[in-house]
């Protein structure tokens, strides 16, 4: 095989690059390794440009409507869809990509790698998300849409010549649904790069007075479970003096506005803040403040799947978290991290409470879990694994 390394192509619609972190680590890792890099992506707050140059990676944006109810994903995916497949013949035609990897969700993407395999083009798929799990947690049925999202994701993995899984659950996935052996599934988790965090000087002024500061950092939809976090912390001024906390919840979602007004309803304003999405800076200086981190997201069967990335951030500042017990969330924290009954707000309010009376132990897990971010689980250990993972698509 030749040494020289091809074109790839990148589509993702999640998210725009270069919010999306793990994507933005995965192509400075192929332009390290001497591929020439595209991502297709969708337009988003503050990333309109069509095309664009960054650190070395040509980024192509598509315009995108984004749904309000299940009946109109078929409409939003379907217009990504014509984007990406746009964009992507315009990149064939001046780089001919030889690999396509496609991130979900959604599983649509599959389709453009379907054309490209007719011109010889390799499809990896980087699996972020169980797609028919997160059907049935948003609208708890299994219809007709379920069964199409199935349908799409079993196509997914059949397009691909390569999967990567986020974690060893969803590795099992791509073995048995997905028909996948396991010299083709790789697993490369999202962790970290520890040479682009740098931790800066706490800011007290971000406390606002207060003694403790608390963190949430993450996607506001309902499998997130920040109601049942404000319900801890409703619970939490009934047993102590809450008045020395403030919990900063950074980020957005759909469920945003909702949430601002149960806090209301709940006489937490005071207690509670919401800045939503913040520069990465911003959220550094939080973090570097904070005493602690809290993953409040509810048992589903997709959650228990899933590592949850703002985990693993805290941890790499040094924070301890409460979460409650699921099976992805406790193998990445492991003993970084205190545990509640899934679904229980009283438990997770009673975690929150042990945290935030032992200045001790908050220090002792806090190093437990930048110890395992620095030995284990890092980007500089999976990014390795991601290069085998097209190593292998190219020696097909």
């Amino acid at each position: 095989m030749s040494t020289e390394r091809p074109a790839v192509c990148i589509i993702v619609e999640n998210l725009p690059l270069p919010i999306d972190r793990r994507v933005m680590q995965e192509a400075r890792a192929l332009r390290d390794a001497g591929y020439r890099v595209s991502v297709i992506c969708p337009k988003g707050s503050g990333f309109v440009k069509g095309r664009e140059t960054l650190e070395g990676i040509e980024v192509y944006r598509h315009w995108l409507w984004e749904a309000s109810g299940p009946l109109g994903y078929p409409l939003e995916y379907s217009i990504a869809l014509a984007g990406q497949f746009l964009l992507a013949l315009r990149i064939y035609a001046r780089t001919r990509f030889r690999i396509i990897q496609a991130c979900n969700p959604p599983d649509t993407i599959f389709l453009v790698g379907l054309f490209f395999k007719l011109f010889g083009v390799r499809f990896i798929f980087d699996h972020h998300d169980l797609n028919p799990e997160l059907y049935e947690a948003k609208f708890q049925k299994r219809d007709w849409g379920y069964k199409l999202v199935c349908w799409a994701e079993r196509m997914t993995f059949r397009t691909a010549c390569v999967s990567i899984a986020t974690n060893e659950s969803y590795r099992e996935v791509a073995l048995t649904r997905g028909g996948m052996t396991r010299d083709r599934t790789f697993v490369v988790r999202s962790c970290p790069d520890l040479s682009r965090i740098r931790i800066p000087e706490p800011r007290p002024e971000l406390k606002e007075g207060r003694r403790h500061l608390v963190v949430y950092l993450g996607v506001m939809g309902h499998q997130d479970g920040l109601d049942l976090l404000l319900e801890s912390i409703a619970l939490l001024t009934r047993q102590r003096n809450c008045e020395d906390t403030l919990f900063v919840l950074i980020g957005s979602g759909p469920e945003l506005p909702q949430l601002k007004v149960l806090a209301s309803r709940k006489d937490l304003d005071s207690l509670v803040k919401f800045p939503g999405r913040l520069p990465d800076d911003d959220v550094a200086a939080y973090f570097s403040t904070a005493d602690f981190g809290v993953a409040p997201d509810r048992y589903t069967t997709m959650n228990d799947k899933s590592t949850m990335n703002k985990i693993m951030e805290y941890m790499a500042f040094r924070l301890p978290v409460v979460l409650y017990d699921l099976t992805e969330g406790r193998r990445s924290a492991d003993d970084a991290a205190l545990y509640a009954r899934n679904d229980d707000p009283e438990d997770f309010a009673q975690k929150i409470k042990i945290l935030l009376e032992d200045d001790a132990l908050r220090t002792q897990m806090g190093a437990r879990g930048r110890k395992r971010i620095e030995e284990t689980l890092n980007w500089g250990n999976e990014r390795q694994t991601y290069l085998r993972a097209y190593e292998a698509a190219l020696g097909d």
